[in-house]
């Protein structure tokens, strides 16, 4: 079985073999950077199945290379986890909106790395396949990275791509909070209610021009769901 090449990132050289030790033992094989161009050549001619990437990176930062590598759709759906010793939410809101998967504040423990990691490889696999979804003329192919209304692209957020794939391929289902952030973020991630609902208002955005945004559907004292179906005892769309 091949294993899983995992690159981290980080300026220290005892952090770094500190982390490569324990994912091999794991059973990944590991790169390492120690600033974020070294990260991004390795990236290009690597490709890892997941990037560990240090916030705090000499000359480019770690979490401006997170948002470039999201731009890129060359790079876009490698999974990306953040490490930083800022454990603020708005630094954690920062990282994840950036296109991070997963967020983990210094200092660490090796086994709960180690478990982020695989959960992070799990469900980035899971809305990774390859069959296009459509509904009603909204469409969302994975392998492209491509949104589309009525062949028209639609621009949206890496996290909002995320969550409008889980909801277009679990549709007619009422998702709590949790729920969502579990499958969207991971439920180690500690994020608010209200920033799942800064989400879900980012996303209805995106799709309003075409009028999907009906599509994401609050479900009073439940949380969201996506459905082509209209539900006139649903709560208004901007709740």
């Amino acid at each position: 079985m091949t294993q899983e090449r995992i690159l981290i990132v980080d300026d220290e050289a005892a952090i770094r073999e500190m982390i490569a030790i324990a994912l091999e033992l794991a059973g990944f094989d590991c790169l390492q950077a120690e600033d974020a161009l070294a990260a991004h050549h390795i990236i290009v001619d690597e490709r890892p199945a997941l990037i560990l990437l240090d916030w705090m990176l000499p000359g480019l930062s770690g979490i401006e290379l997170a948002r470039r590598l999201k731009r890129d759709e060359g790079t876009r759906e490698i999974p990306v986890i953040m490490l930083t010793a800022r454990g603020e939410e708005d630094n954690k809101i920062q990282g994840l909106d950036a296109g991070a998967d997963d967020y983990i504040t210094k200092p660490f423990s090796t086994r709960e790395l180690v478990s982020r990691i695989r959960a992070v490889l799990r469900r980035s696999s899971s809305l990774s396949a390859e069959k296009a979804i459509e509904a009603d003329g909204l469409k969302l192919d994975p392998v492209s990275h491509r949104i589309t209304a009525r062949d028209t692209p639609v621009e949206m957020g890496p996290t909002e791509y995320r969550m409008l794939a889980f909801f277009m391929s679990h549709p007619e289902r009422a998702y709590s909070r949790s729920q969502l952030l579990d499958q969207v973020w991971g439920g180690n991630v500690y994020v608010e209610d209200r920033t799942i609902d800064v989400h879900i208002r980012r996303l209805r955005k995106a799709l309003e021009p075409w009028g999907y945004d009906r599509f994401i559907q609050t479900v009073r004292g439940t949380g969201y769901r996506f459905s082509t179906k209209v539900d006139s005892s649903r709560e208004p769309a901007d709740s």
